[in-house]
């Protein structure tokens, strides 16, 4: 049984000629099924290059309010791109995976049409993740103010020394930690940057973040998890100027000054994702780490 996913917007990995051939064979396969089809403008470019076929493109900002539906076709930075992209237009996302790890897009291209096919029926596996959105606040004032899905992370930023950063949860003081940063990170994030710092992993499906330092002076610094209903404000405790940098996923903000604070709060709204019906987050980890199948 067909749903009422009309309108499909693709949005592919830019600038990467590779991908022309996933893409073609989408765009091919969803307009054969009937389905009306809008690429995200460097999407279409690629598709261009090797079809003369007439192709209705928008940018990726506003390919959300044309769409029932966006398949994001990369790898998970593709992935997070697309879901910031249409995080305000309440309508799905699946990940078809072309990068080398894939913790989000969970569809090979040699099992299209068929597993995208069954998911255009009805038949999948909807999961709801949530962002993170940070705000810069100097002298009082928001300055800058951005989403992430996977983390937010504070680096130290053209300097040798380590940052001094002082941590309150809902205004309760933390703690203060002499580190090269610190990672703040959604369950969806705990499989990337955090991990790779040693934090844990957590169930997507947990209301929780977590809270990860970077090479910390002190090895008593241990990442901690603490309920995804809290407000996290990070802020500096330096001697002499240094700049810091802040990266909201793949993004960044630069100058970040020691008298800045920076306040992280779950989002409320969600991005939802579709996957396969047999989708299994315990499958993926044996799978991506290289765990024992016993």
């Amino acid at each position: 049984m067909r749903t009422s996913f009309n309108t499909i917007g693709i949005i592919g990995k830019p600038s990467d000629p590779s991908i022309a051939d996933t893409l073609s064979l989408l765009y091919d396969h969803l307009l054969g099924s009937g389905y009306r089809v809008i690429l995200a403008t460097d999407s279409a470019v690629c598709i261009d290059s090797i079809d003369s076929r007439p192709i209705k493109a928008e940018p990726p900002e506003t390919l959300g309010q044309h769409c029932d539906l966006v398949i994001a076709v990369g790898g998970d930075g593709t992935f997070l791109a697309a879901a910031r992209a249409i995080a305000h237009f309440d309508i799905p996302l699946i990940g078809i995976n072309l990068g080398r790890l894939g913790f989000l897009v969970d569809i090979s291209p040699d099992e299209l049409p068929g597993r995208l096919h069954a998911i255009l029926e009805g038949r999948y596996k909807a999961e709801e993740r949530y962002f993170l959105r940070a705000k810069i606040v100097r002298e009082g004032e928001v300055i800058h103010e951005q989403t992430a899905l996977n983390e937010v992370a504070v680096h130290r930023w053209v300097t040798p020394s380590m940052i001094e950063i002082v941590t309150r949860i809902d205004g309760v003081f933390l703690n203060s930690q002499r580190s090269d940063g610190l990672i703040v990170s959604t369950p969806t994030g705990s499989t990337a940057y955090a991990l790779s710092a040693g934090g844990p992993i957590l169930s997507p499906s947990l209301n929780a973040l977590v809270l990860v330092p970077l090479n910390p002076h002190t090895m008593s610094n241990r990442p901690i998890v603490i309920d995804d209903s809290a407000e996290i404000e990070l802020s500096f405790c330096q001697n002499k100027q240094i700049n810091a940098l802040v990266t909201c996923d793949q993004l960044q903000i630069p100058d970040v000054l020691i008298s800045d604070k920076i306040l992280i709060k779950k989002d409320p709204k969600p991005i939802r994702i579709l996957h396969p019906e047999d989708h299994d987050f315990f499958h993926i980890l044996r799978e991506k780490l290289n765990w024992s199948n016993g």
